[in-house]
């Protein structure tokens, strides 16, 4: 049952940002020691069997929630976001927390650029006038022309592009299908993909590795989980501006535990885009 109490609902977004901040530390230092896509398969595991323990509760059990008219495009989704996750690990090893997510913050502005061709909404002046200002962002952290520029700086970009489209498909199965199918959808068609993929890269781990996997495992379920109960207690477009604490948390962590640096340019790229994101979603708001 759902109910409307914006300030509980917060509280579960900064709670949930914070839980996905520690999982992409953790993810950091895993893909740092054993292959990115085994790191990924074994996640999805977890991820699997706590989306069809979630399933099995709801009235009608996994064959109600597996239920829909969109097989494909729900499989695609799935598909999509697995992939994006390896995609997005692969840049924390190569870039660091920091400047992967001050990158990856663009990726509402994407969803807002996007939302016209994949879903045939309309995008006034103003959403185009700050789509148009966050790509400066982007490139004041990406500083092409200035030295040497790292084509490793587009792996976040196709992360945040990949993210942006699965995003939009969730909208567009979300006429016909509930959000329990969704989510069924999601982890176990990722699962299966990453499986598939993971066990050509299957390497030993540690013992003390296979606990940093199991709290890796369980801040990925846990964050799923407030991010649930987040949707459950409060409107969406109330809440989502609070998303991007994700990114503060994230590179406290990269900062305190790997040593980052915050460089200039990147602080104020992500101002920018951190800005325009927010205008973005006011004014989407405002339209709806």
């Amino acid at each position: 049952m759902t109910r409307n109490d914006t300030t509980l609902g917060i509280w579960f977004m900064v709670a949930t940002t914070l839980v996905f901040a520690v999982q992409d530390g953790i993810s950091q230092h895993l893909a740092s020691e054993y292959n990115v896509i085994m790191v990924v398969m074994i996640r999805y595991w977890f991820f699997a069997a706590f989306v069809m323990t979630i399933a099995a509760r709801q009235a009608g059990g996994l064959r109600a929630a597996a239920a829909t008219t969109q097989p494909l495009v729900q499989g695609f989704r799935g598909f999509l976001l697995a992939a994006e996750i390896c995609v997005m690990v692969a840049a924390f090893t190569y870039l660091g927390l920091v400047e992967s997510h001050a990158v990856f913050a663009c990726y509402p502005l994407l969803v807002a650029a996007l939302s016209g061709p994949v879903l045939g909404e309309s995008v006034g002046w103003r959403r185009w006038t700050a789509i148009g200002i966050g790509f400066v962002g982007v490139m004041i952290i990406l500083e092409p022309g200035f030295g040497v520029f790292s084509p490793l700086a587009l792996i976040p970009l196709a992360a945040a592009a990949m993210f942006a489209l699965y995003g939009l498909l969730t909208r567009y199965v979300a006429r016909a299908d509930t959000a329990a199918t969704s989510f069924f959808w999601t982890g176990t068609t990722g699962a299966v993909a990453m499986t598939a993929a993971g066990l050509w890269f299957w390497e030993p781990m540690t013992g003390p590795d296979w606990i940093w996997m199991g709290a890796l495992c369980l801040t990925g379920a846990g964050g799923h989980w407030l991010l649930i109960k987040t949707y459950e207690v409060a409107e969406a477009s109330a809440v989502q501006p609070f998303a991007y604490l994700q990114l503060v948390f994230a590179s406290i962590i990269g900062v305190l535990l790997f040593a980052e640096t915050i460089r200039p340019n990147v602080a104020i790229g992500t101002a920018i885009i951190v800005a325009a994101g927010l205008f973005t979603l006011w004014r989407a708001r405002r339209k709806g």
